[in-house]
C-alpha cells in the first residue's frame, strides 16, 4: 500500500534546517518521504537518515529513494534516534527534522484505527505492533482512563466518558472505532456534540497513549540535541498543544544560561545556553497551504541551533 502523506510546513522546515550540500540530516519521522525528498533536492555529497517506525512507511520511502547512495532508511523510533544512528557509526549530524504526530495515510486508512468517522478494528498503533487502543479501554480502571483522557485528550468530560466504556465493557469488549466513538457521545452533553465530532479528544488521547507519543518526544528531542554538531539545527514540527508546550520548554530550557538569583554579584552556577531559538514565535501555516490542505491548521514549526 502507497503510504501518502501531505507534508505540512515542507519549505518552511527544511529551510529551518539551513541546510549545508555536504552535510548529515536526519528526518525522524519520514512518513511518506516528503521531507526526506526536499532534504535531498538540496545535498550532494551529503547525507539523509531517514526514520520510521511504521512498515508502511519503510515500504514506501525505500522505493521511493531507491538508488539514491546519499539515503539510508531506518526502521524505528524516533525517540531512539541517537541509538539507531551510534548503530550504524554515525555520532553527530548537522541538522535533524521531525514532524511530530500522526500521518494523512494513518488517518484516512480506515483499517489502522485512528479515524471515529470509519469503523474498524480499535488499533491506532503507529508501529503495528504492542499493545493496542482496544486493549486499553477493555483493561484499565475507570480512574486511569479518565486521567489518559483528560491529560492527554484535554478532554473536560473525561470521567464521564471513562465511566461510559467501563459500563459499556461489562456488557461485551468494545472492538471497533465506530463502537468506541459512539459510547463517548452518549456520555458527553448535547452542547459538546457541536463543537466538532464529540470522540475526536477522547480518540487523540488514546493514541497518544498507545504510542507513548510525549515520551518519545521528550527522548527524541534529547536525542537530537545530543547528535547535532555546534551550529545544527533542530526543525520540528508539532499539531496540538501538548507537543508544543514540551518542544517550546525543551528549547527554552537548553537556550538559558545562568540561574543564579539576580542579586547574586557572579554566577555561581556555571549554567551556560546550549541554543539559540531561531523561531521566536512558531511558524505557521499560510493560507495558501490551509486552502490546499486543512489538516494543516493546528501545526507549529519550532527551530533552534545548538552552540
Amino acid at each position: 500500500m502507497e503510504f501518502s502523506h501531505v507534508s505540512v510546513l515542507l519549505k518552511e522546515a527544511v529551510d529551518g534546517l539551513n541546510i549545508r550540500t555536504d552535510g548529515v540530516y536526519i528526518d525522524g519521522t519520514a512518513g511518506g518521504g516528503g521531507h526526506s525528498a526536499e532534504i535531498l533536492s538540496r545535498l550532494t555529497t551529503g547525507r539523509l537518515y531517514s526514520i520510521d517506525q511504521d512498515p508502511d512507511a519503510i515500504v514506501t520511502v525505500t522505493e521511493r529513494f531507491q538508488g539514491d547512495d546519499r539515503s539510508t532508511i531506518v526502521q524505528g523510533n524516533f525517540g531512539d534516534m541517537k541509538a539507531l544512528l551510534n548503530e550504524r557509526g554515525v555520532y553527530a549530524v548537522d541538522g535533524v527534522l521531525l514532524d511530530i504526530g500522526v500521518s494523512s495515510h494513518q488517518l484516512d486508512d480506515g483499517s489502522r484505527g485512528f479515524s471515529y468517522h470509519e469503523d474498524a478494528p480499535l488499533d491506532m498503533r503507529m508501529s503495528q505492533s504492542g499493545e493496542t487502543a482496544a486493549d486499553l479501554v477493555n483493561s484499565l480502571s475507570v480512574g486511569e482512563l479518565s486521567r489518559i483522557i483528560s491529560l492527554y485528550g484535554e478532554e473536560k468530560y473525561a470521567y464521564s466518558i471513562a465511566k461510559g466504556i467501563v459500563r459499556a465493557r461489562e456488557e461485551k469488549p468494545i472492538a471497533t472505532t465506530l463502537e468506541l466513538a459512539e459510547i463517548v457521545k452518549e456520555n458527553v452533553p448535547q452542547k459538546a456534540r457541536r463543537d466538532g465530532h464529540p470522540a475526536r479528544k477522547t480518540f487523540q488521547a488514546l493514541r497518544i497513549a498507545v504510542n507513548h507519543e510525549l515520551d518519545v518526544l521528550e527522548s527524541g528531542l534529547q536525542g537530537a540535541f545530543e547528535l547535532l554538531n555546534p551550529g545544527g539545527r533542530l526543525s520540528v514540527i508539532t499539531f496540538h498543544s501538548l507537543e508544543d508546550r514540551i518542544v517550546k520548554q525543551f528549547m527554552r530550557d537548553k537556550a538559558q544560561g545562568c540561574t543564579c538569583p539576580k542579586d547574586f554579584p557572579v554566577c555561581v552556577c556555571g549554567k551556560k545556553p546550549q541554543m539559540n531559538i531561531v523561531t521566536r514565535k512558531p511558524i505557521l501555516p499560510s493560507e495558501e497551504e490551509l486552502e490546499r490542505n486543512p489538516r494543516a491548521r493546528s501545526a507549529k514549526l519550532r527551530v533552534c541551533e545548538k552552540l
